[in-house]
Parts: structure tokens; sequence; C-alpha cells
């Protein structure tokens, strides 16, 4: 695929098409006034018109499963006999991903924190993969005059999947629908480490872990297992910015172990037992050939590991995930649970953030940020690598295979 590193030139306006652009000027593409400064946090205010929830999609139905993983996969080729493999995993529910009722239930939950602090906002939805699509929503928002939008997207961690592809796909549905000249999208900044996305697993680790102490469990017997979705090495390098030392795995892997450090610390001082309880960063759901190496290891061979290490019970937390999608249901409920049973191990799968009040408070007092513009030093983050960058740096999540292409809400390339 072509790799296109198109810049914008300093004398467009904000919102101009990127195919115009020279290569002298690296501010973000489509962005509003006030970002187009690309400052790495906007500390001005900034009257956006609407949100745009953006999320993955999925199928609602087994007619759908087929040409959902085509738009999925689209553009590497493979045959409708490998993705039949993977469509098992829908199959199983009927056709029916999850992913798109609980959009709908949090787009409805954020409608009414909005309307609870009288923000006068309204949610746009729209998908990467299936209906309702980004192009639909963001042509309905331009329809109903909505034109300065800020983007939530339902991945909190920072990789090419979770944040920046995202901000390929509104510079390229900007672009496609010939609505850059007049609509702007800014994004907020990623949320792993905001306290309304971290309390959620707090809550339920110490929710596990009491569960088994309670139980007689010796603290020193029970482990926490975080899960993630697996990526390929090479792009949790390219995670973050490119002027930090993250390590192997990149930001990515960063920021899981700095909120699992977060969440381990607070239930440690809720229950003193708690610190003799041990944890892992684990990875699940890897989908590339044997000969790429992904990042390790897998929750399942972990798993297969704890009798010899004398752990009784194990909480699985699915660290990475927002909500209880198809990675969470099938790799999760389903395989990691089998492979604890199979190595007789107790195991409870704690909650993901879902529609939980705290969660989605969290979200809008991130949308409330940008409104007000509120200085990164007062914004709240429960890490060290906080508060998150609004304007993503430059050569930020690079995708390997297909090189740089335009992207909103961030500087070039």
């Amino acid at each position: 695929m072509e790799d296109v590193n198109e810049q914008r030139d300093e004398n467009q306006t904000p919102g101009s098409n990127p195919a115009t652009a020279t290569v002298e000027q690296r501010g973000p593409l489509f962005a509003s006034p006030e970002a187009s400064t690309g400052a790495p946090h906007i500390e001005n205010a900034v009257a956006y018109d609407a949100i745009l929830l953006a999320s993955f999609g999925g199928p609602e139905g087994q007619d759908d499963v087929i040409p959902f993983l085509r738009n999925v996969t689209r553009g590497r080729g493979i045959p409708d006999e490998r993705l039949e493999e993977v469509a098992t995993h829908y199959r199983h529910f009927g056709g029916v991903s999850p992913i798109n009722a609980q959009n709908r239930a949090l787009k409805e939950a954020i409608e009414g924190e909005i309307a609870r602090r009288g923000l006068d906002l309204p949610v746009y939805w729209g998908n990467r993969n299936w209906a309702p699509y980004l192009d639909e929503a963001v042509t309905a928002a331009d329809a109903a005059g909505d034109r300065r939008l800020l983007a939530i997207a339902t991945s909190a961690y920072s990789s090419f999947s979770s944040c920046r592809q995202y901000r390929e796909d509104f510079a390229r549905v900007l672009s496609d629908t010939g609505l850059g000249d007049r609509v702007t999208i800014d994004k907020v900044r990623q949320f792993f480490d905001h306290p309304g996305f971290v309390q959620p697993f707090i809550d339920g680790v110490e929710a596990a872990v009491r569960g088994f102490l309670s139980d007689g469990v010796a603290p020193e017997r029970v482990q926490v297992l975080f899960s993630t979705h697996s990526v390929p090495m090479q792009d949790a390098q390219r995670s973050g910015p490119r002027d930090v030392e993250w390590g192997d795995g990149g930001a990515y892997e960063a920021q899981h172990l700095a909120v699992a450090e977060v969440v381990m610390a607070d239930i440690a001082t809720r229950v003193p037992q708690a610190a003799d309880v041990t944890w892992k960063l684990v990875y699940q759901s890897r989908s590339g050939p044997a000969s790429q190496p992904w990042l390790e290891p897998d929750i399942n061979d972990v798993i297969a590991e704890l009798p010899a290490a004398d752990i009784e019970a194990v909480a699985i937390v699915p660290l990475g995930f927002v909500s209880d999608h198809m990675e969470v249901m099938w790799d999760l409920d389903n395989e990691a649970m089998e492979s604890a049973a199979e190595a007789g191990i107790r195991a409870v799968r704690t909650p993901t953030p879902g529609v939980d009040p705290v969660y989605v408070s969290g979200l809008v007092d991130l949308v409330e940020e940008r409104l007000t513009g509120t200085p990164a030093a007062e914004r709240p983050h429960r890490t060290a690598l906080g508060p998150w960058f609004d304007i993503c740096r430059p050569g930020c999540c690079e995708n390997v295979r297909a090189g740089f292409k335009p992207a909103a809400a961030g500087l070039l390339p």
C-alpha cells in the first residue's frame, strides 16, 4: 500500500483538504482553529458543536459476519476460507457481536450525563467496520449544522489500531465526503490513566481478591492477570511518540503496565493482605502468522503454568478493553476460563468499564477539558505517563505495513 506523507501548508485554514498540502507545515489536519497550533495540550476553550463517538463496529446477524470480516481485513487479500475460521467466534453467538448494542448503551449514557451537566452537545455514533459507519455519522452531523466535532474513540491506549487508525479514518472520511473544507474533527486524549477508566478495574479486582481471600485462599496463592490485545512487536515498538524510550513494547505496553501498577497499589491499600498477591501483564487474541513476533506471554500459556507456581486462584482482568465485546466474551470468558479449568485453577473474570457511571462521567470530563481549555497541569491522571496528548506527536503509532497516511488530531506524519 502507498506510503502517504502529506503535510498542510501554513496558509491553509483548519479543515482544508490534505491533497493540497505542502511539506513546510506539520500541523494537524482538519483541526479546529484552537487545535491547529499543534500544541501537545489545547489549553484554550473550544466551542464544539457535537461529540463523535467512534468505534470498531460488529456484525448483527449471521449474514453480516463475513462481510464484516472483509471490512476488518480490507486490503490484506485474506480469503473467505480463513475469515470463516474467525467467523466461528461470532457464529457461536448467533452472528451477533455485542459491541453495537454496547455502543448504543454508551451513547445513551453519555447523552444522559451531558444533559445532567447542562451541556448542549448532540452525540453522533459511527463505526470503522460496520453500520452505522463513520461517514454516515459525519454526514449527518454536517447536515444538522454541527461542524466542529470532538471525537471519543472507544479505545483507551496508544497503538496504531487503537488510536492512529481512528485518526486516519477521520481524515479519510472528511476527504471522501468532501466535507473537509467546513467540518473539523479533534479528538479527546487517550484516557488509559483517567480515573474514570481506571476505577472500574480497581473495583473489579478488589471484589475478586476479597472473594478469594474470604474463601480461605492464601494471598500468595492468588494471581491477577491483566489481559490486553496482543499486537505485532513492530507495531508495539512504534506506539507513542518517537522521542521517548519506551522499551520493547512501546507506549502501548508501558501504559498497560503503569495502569496495572496503580490498580494493585490501590487494592493493597484497601485490602492489606493483597500486598502479597502477584500480578502479570498478559496478552490475548493474537491473529498473525507464527513467524511474526507479537507481544507475549499469551494468557493461556501463563494460566497453564500457574499450578507449578502454587497458584490456586486467578483474577482475569480485561485491562485493554472498554466493554465486553467479542475478544472478551470468546478469548477470556471461553478460552481463558477453559484453560483455568484444565489447570484446576479457580478463575474470575472481572468487569470492563462498559457503562459504569464513573467511566461515563470520566468520558464527559474529557469533553469538558476541551470545552473549557483545562490546563494540562490540572487534568486528572493516575499514572506518571499522563495526562496524554490532545494532539498526537509526529511519527506516533506508525502502521509498519502501510506507512503514514493523513490523520486528523495529530502532527504529521
